[in-house]
């Protein structure tokens, strides 16, 4: 079987540091390498993949501002699109532009909808239901117009994930600096538990920032900037517990799947995809407000950290993921 696997191109793939959809779609032509699949990654021309790479681009335009996103993704989608007959499968990992095509194309394609940026993209969806094989990333995640194939939850390679079973005393903040993620709701948790917090992510809203993260930060509340790969097992596996209280229904939280791989519990508004991520007093605590958060951290103590592990580790692994996705293919191809 040859397989394509479309990333985005506004980060490398695997991420430097964020970039979700990109390491999803690293996951996956990885995870299907090692299933003995012959896979192509479509991605920017810094990527790394075990396959063979194809890339418009030297580098995604979040990392080179000279390029303009609109233009670079079309030269993108279009690079793999003509070329759509030298496989048996496309992976889009990209949203709906690329659905565009399919009706241009006979190579089926299979869509992982990483979630909706706007409800005004559906109508893309909703033209190709017929021929789209859509894949939700969590059962909360799905549009009642659309029809679906699966839920593939997203997986991580678990051994990239250090196992921390006596924590230090502080809070973690893990995510983009932006009001949906929740960061001045973690410092309202931390300042009314009266516990340290640490925050660490990139700027989304510079505004956002400046007007209520920033005036907060001291001794107890620091910012660290982004955290990378090499950050992220120390930072995540040494707290008492991740906070993530977010402001939207999240699709999937990578960072709630990767602290519990660390050991570490996650305590999160009970918005989106969080129910089927966490077990709620057995890997984190589901709340519906700040306070509830502050009540819960008195209760961490109850929790196992290795039942976070456990529990992370069987349900959101590469190896699961691409085991599932590659059942699908073989579905889709009969």
């Amino acid at each position: 079987m040859k397989a394509a696997i479309l990333a985005p191109v506004a980060w490398r793939t695997p991420p430097r540091h964020y970039g979700p959809w990109e390491q999803v779609a690293s996951n996956i032509a990885e995870g299907l390498i090692k299933l003995g699949i012959n896979v192509t990654l479509f991605a920017t021309g810094d990527s790394i993949t075990e396959g063979k790479l194809k890339a418009v681009c030297a580098q995604g335009y979040e990392e080179d501002r000279s390029q303009d996103a609109k233009v670079l993704e079309c030269l993108h989608i279009s690079n793999l699109m003509e070329q759509a007959g030298d496989f048996d499968i496309i992976h889009n990992n990209f949203d709906f532009l690329p659905l565009t095509y399919s009706g241009l194309i006979d190579t089926p394609m299979i869509t992982t909808i990483h979630g909706f940026s706007s409800p005004r993209i559906i109508p893309v969806y909703k033209k190709y239901n017929s021929r789209g094989h859509y894949v939700s990333i969590s059962n909360a995640d799905r549009s009642a117009e659309l029809e679906y194939i699966a839920t593939v939850y997203n997986g991580l390679d678990t051994k990239d994930f250090k196992f921390t079973e006596q924590p230090q005393d502080y809070l973690l903040y893990f995510g983009r600096i932006h009001h949906d993620k929740g960061p001045v709701e973690a410092i309202e948790i931390a300042k009314k538990a009266k516990k340290r917090l640490i925050i660490a992510g990139i700027i989304q809203d510079e505004n956002y920032f400046k007007e209520k993260v920033e005036p907060q930060l001291n001794e107890q509340i620091r910012y660290i900037g982004p955290a990378g790969p090499d950050k992220r097992n120390e930072l995540l596996g040494n707290a008492l517990a991740l906070l993530h209280p977010i402001n939207f229904a999240e699709p999937f939280g990578m960072s709630v799947a990767e602290s519990m791989l660390c050991g570490t519990p996650v305590i999160a508004f009970n918005k989106g995809s969080m129910p089927e991520l966490i077990r709620h007093e057995k890997t984190g605590f589901l709340v519906n407000t700040v306070d509830e958060a502050v009540d819960v951290i008195d209760q961490l103590g109850s929790i196992n950290r290795a039942d976070c592990r456990e529990w992370a580790n069987s349900q959101f692994s590469k190896e699961k993921m691409t085991e599932d996705y590659f059942k699908l293919y073989q579905q889709i191809l009969g």
